[in-house]
């Protein structure tokens, strides 16, 4: 059975001289020496790496979802992911749906032993990544604590007194909260604590 294959290309500029033509063009000629079938080409012309969101990648992921072919194809790493982390991620969701990952210019397919290598290593340098990240937080919060910097969301201070007359008056409690710039759980809760150190005062 001939396998059917998602193309993917991308130039972040039509300007300098970047023709995504001449990834398209590679990218058939290869499918053709492998005997693959072209089932969908997805063209992220313009569009940066950078992007968390691009419309012909998105499509690309969402017809993967649909099993609308057995093989993705790009022509570089960079093309397709704009981080090791993000490339990994969709590698992830390729193996688990059945679906062979190749980039023509790095020489890495999935399918291979070569390639399950690679993606075991990529696997590896993500892991390590979030690690390094973690510990760079942990650092700059232990270097803000030694500086004696207050860490988290400053306090805000609530009118207990002002919220619970606007409610005698007969407001709503979202009418409160919009009016005070509070949400509506906290006008909820500044109630209710009220409510629970009256009684407790009444029965004291």
């Amino acid at each position: 059975m001939t396998a059917r294959l998602a193309i993917y290309a991308r130039v972040s500029t039509t300007n300098h001289g970047q023709d995504v033509n001449l990834q398209l063009r590679e990218l058939r000629q290869f499918a053709e020496a492998r005997g693959w079938q072209v089932a969908g080409e997805y063209v992220d012309a313009g569009v940066s790496g950078s992007k968390d969101s691009r419309p012909e990648l998105n499509r690309l992921m969402a017809d993967a979802h649909q099993r609308r072919f057995e093989v993705v194809c790009v022509w570089r790493f960079d093309r397709f992911a704009r981080s090791v982390s993000h490339l990994l991620r969709a590698l992830e969701t390729f193996k688990a749906l059945g679906i062979d990952f190749v980039s023509f210019s790095e020489q890495m397919d999935t399918s291979t032993p070569a390639g399950k290598m690679v993606f075991t290593v990529l696997g590896a340098v993500a892991e390590l990544e979030r690690s390094l990240i973690v510990e760079r937080v942990r650092a700059g919060l232990r270097n803000a604590r030694a500086k004696g910097k207050r860490l988290g969301r400053p306090c805000m201070i609530v009118n207990g007194d002002r919220i619970a007359q606007l409610r005698a008056e007969g407001r709503s409690v979202r009418a409160i909260a919009e009016e005070l710039g509070y949400t509506r759980s906290l006008v909820h809760k500044t109630l209710a604590n009220r409510a629970i150190i009256r009684d407790a005062t009444a029965t004291a």
